[in-house]
Formats: structure tokens, sequence, C-alpha cells
């Protein structure tokens, strides 16, 4: 089975871009997901410089990808369901680099619209005191 739930802050803005031959949606975003370092662990790999980090390369496709766009800026928190994407090149100097990324099926925005500054562009959440209900007259439900 090849599945990963990750929990973390998009490290970037998204950017969104078109497979040239279908016209399909898709954004790479990279996410900050916290190692678990608590207390004095974590102060020890702050001090040696270590990361308390792991940076993930994550692909999502289609109308996920265009609400990422919208929804989602540098900061913000998502969690991301998925599979594992593994795959290998050669550089221009013959040189094999390998990757491993995270292909997202499920994108969830987690936090407040404002944490990142997520960008009004194609809509936003409302906001808490916004009232998003309009009142409806009894003499107007049917039952």
């Amino acid at each position: 089975m090849n599945s990963v739930v990750l929990i973390g802050r998009l490290t970037k803005d998204p950017e969104l871009a078109f497979v040239p031959a279908t016209g399909l949606a898709v954004v790479k975003i990279n996410l900050a997901v916290d190692k678990e370092l608590f207390g004095e662990k974590k102060q020890q790999a702050i001090s040696q410089g270590k990361p308390t980090a792991d940076f993930i390369n994550i692909t999502v496709f289609g109308k996920m990808a265009e609400s990422c766009t919208n929804f989602l800026a540098k900061g913000r928190e998502c969690a991301v369901h998925g599979r594992i994407n593994t795959g290998s090149y050669t550089t221009q100097t013959g040189e094999k680099r390998y990757t491993t990324d995270v292909i997202a099926d499920r994108v969830e925005f987690i936090g407040s619209k404002n944490e990142g500054q997520a960008k009004p562009q194609g809509g936003s959440f409302p906001s808490e005191d916004e009232d998003i209900f309009t009142p409806v007259d009894p003499e107007d439900v049917p039952f």
C-alpha cells in the first residue's frame, strides 16, 4: 500500500501551471513538516544547526491544484493525503539523480485564512464574524 498523510506549512506561494497537451492544472508546493522533536532535543538540534523539519515536494493536479492556488500561500498550514512517487533523471554532466515526491489526492486547508496571508483571488473564506446564513421567514417553509 502506498499512502501518505502529511501536515505542514507551505515554504512558498503555490504557482499554477498547465500541462500543454491536455490543459490540466498542476501545482507544485513544498511542505515543511515538523519532526517529532520536543524540549531539549529540539533545542539541541537548533544549536547544532540541524533541521527540525523535513521539506517535502508535493504535486497537485486538476481542480484541487486550482483551489490550492486560490487559497494557500506561504506559511499557510495544510494537510495532504496522497502517494509517494519516486523517479530519476540524468544531469547534463551524466550524473544520475533520484527524486521522491508526493502526488496529492486531497489537500485540506487548515488554520485561519490570515495565516500565511491567503490570497483573495478566485474567492475567499468568510471571516469568523461574518454571518453566512440568511434568516428564513417561517411562512416560507413548506412543511
